[in-house]
């Protein structure tokens, strides 16, 4: 996906768990952000080399271990910045191990502690290359959406999904909590904005406004 002249935008599928991982960078100054490296790391890189563009910042959505799994090979390789929001560090430090027990999954190497934390309205740039951050807790109590003006593309990671949502069954997940920051904050974006979520296919706000079952059940049961 390529927007403006300068603004271009790819995803690339990894790992067992088919995590989608996007590189988001600037053409003229070889610049990017990459978020959610799940798994796969010199797979990533590949495609930053094929973008010609160097990972200034790995930013996070969550901390779930199928979208961790690529943090340490990028960052290592990169000197980037690895960014998350603070109520996802308990899954970042220790979550990570029961789930990759659970799952017979093996991890060479923890993800390292993030070098800042992500709040509401916090802004990630890379030479103009502006990616707003939007708290969205339910999935996990550190859940966080991407929003970039220029592309009008949403980063909605486990958030939201084409015509479904994040799982909230896992611990500290919450159902209401994460149907809120649905309805209250991704489907007040414009409804042309792209929604590119952290598995399967890309949607819209518009087509998750009118179609989502999730959201239309939410919305009927909280109407004033």
């Amino acid at each position: 996906m390529e927007f403006a002249d300068e603004l271009m935008i790819k995803g690339i599928i990894v790992g067992v768990f088919q995590e989608n991982c996007w590189i988001i960078g600037n053409k003229n100054s070889g610049e990017a952000i990459c978020i959610d490296p799940g798994d796969e790391p010199e797979k990533i890189l590949d495609l930053a080399k094929d973008m010609k563009v160097k990972i200034k910042y790995i930013i996070n959505s969550h901390a779930h271990v199928d979208h961790i799994m690529g943090v340490s090979g990028i960052f290592q390789k990169t000197a980037s910045n690895f960014l998350l929001n603070e109520n996802d560090l308990g899954l970042l430090q220790n979550g990570w191990k029961d789930s990759a027990e659970r799952l017979g999954i093996s991890i060479e190497q923890a993800p390292p502690d993030p070098t800042a934390y992500l709040q509401e309205n916090d802004i990630v740039e890379v030479s103009g290359l502006k990616l707003q951050v939007i708290e969205t807790p339910g999935h996990t109590p550190g859940s966080v959406s991407f929003y970039c003006q220029d592309a009008k593309a949403l980063f909605s990671g486990d958030t939201l999904f084409r015509s479904s949502i994040g799982r909230t069954d896992f611990p500290g997940g919450d159902y209401n909590q994460e149907m809120s920051s649905i309805c209250n904050k991704l489907l007040k974006l414009p409804e042309e904005t792209a929604v590119l979520p952290g598995h399967m296919e890309q949607t819209s706000v518009k087509f998750e406004k009118e179609f989502n079952p999730f959201v239309q059940q939410w919305l009927n049961e909280n109407k004033d």
